[in-house]
């Protein structure tokens, strides 16, 4: 992980908490090259090291945009091939997110459009500002998502309302997101980021091995048959048994005291 990023704002709340912000506000935090770079370079870095994260919370900058989708103006005349290998940029930055150890929040502050909506669903789950909206207008430019869209989205909703919004590019709100399990709460703005920092405690305070083998149970699981993912389960759930903190936190409980977890 880099000290700073030229489009991300990197700001670690404590040991354990990270609030990561999508920063070009002038184009309401499109995404361009660069934050397909940053973003790679940030989560790959992540996954390799988590050192001491236990949760982090992924917002963008202002009260209009999330993130826009991509960069229309700086795709305006790309060749093929320039599009291409800008679009292998955006396709490892959807892994790299997707893929991320630590539990991942969206705090969605606004218009979360194409790439913009994509990244906010391959994070764990989602908070939206009351005034937010979603679409995904590819089809409208001879496109479709490409950063996971497809996948994301009817799992979240359903296949049928998903072929819906994808197929006609229309917009929805926040308000219909949570209605179909897109969003988990809708707040006014200002309540977005303190919300979705103080779940990111209410996480980190829990065993880190724990929550992570969670989010692994469950992201794989739900690709797999039932029998399968219950296998993967027991799997995910017999790594916890000789750790440090599974005999803390059952120390800590018969203590009647609060749980030291150090990630071991």
């Amino acid at each position: 992980m880099k000290d700073a990023y030229e489009t991300l704002l990197v700001a670690p709340q404590d040991e354990h908490v990270l609030l990561v912000t999508m920063n070009r506000p002038d184009v309401l935090n499109a995404l361009n090259t660069q934050l397909g770079l940053d973003l790679v370079d940030l989560f790959e870095s992540i996954a390799m090291n988590p050192a001491k994260l236990r949760c982090i919370v992924l917002t963008g900058t202002g009260a209009k945009g999330f993130c826009a989708g991509g960069d229309l103006k700086q795709r305006d005349g790309m060749s093929n091939a320039d599009w291409t290998l800008q679009h292998v940029v955006f396709e490892r930055m959807a892994r790299a997110l997707l893929d991320c150890p630590v539990p991942l929040v969206a705090a969605v502050n606004g218009a979360a459009f194409g790439g913009g909506c994509e990244i906010a669903m391959c994070c764990d789950f989602m908070y939206a500002a009351d005034h937010a909206k979603f679409a995904m207008p590819e089809v409208k430019l001879g496109i479709m998502p490409g950063a996971g869209g497809t996948q994301t989205l009817p799992r979240a909703v359903g296949e049928r309302r998903a072929k819906e919004y994808v197929m006609t590019g229309k917009p929805f709100t926040a308000a219909q997101a949570e209605q179909w399990g897109l969003v988990n709460e809708v707040m006014p703005l200002e309540s977005l980021v303190p919300r979705a920092l103080e779940v990111a405690q209410l996480i980190a305070a829990n065993a880190p091995l724990s929550t992570r083998q969670v989010k692994q149970s469950v992201s794989r699981g739900l690709r797999m048959s039932l029998g399968d993912g219950l296998a993967f389960e027991i799997e995910a759930y017999n790594r916890l048994v000789a750790t440090e903190d599974r005999i803390e936190g059952v120390r800590a409980f018969n203590e009647k005291r609060k749980a030291q977890f150090k990630g071991r």
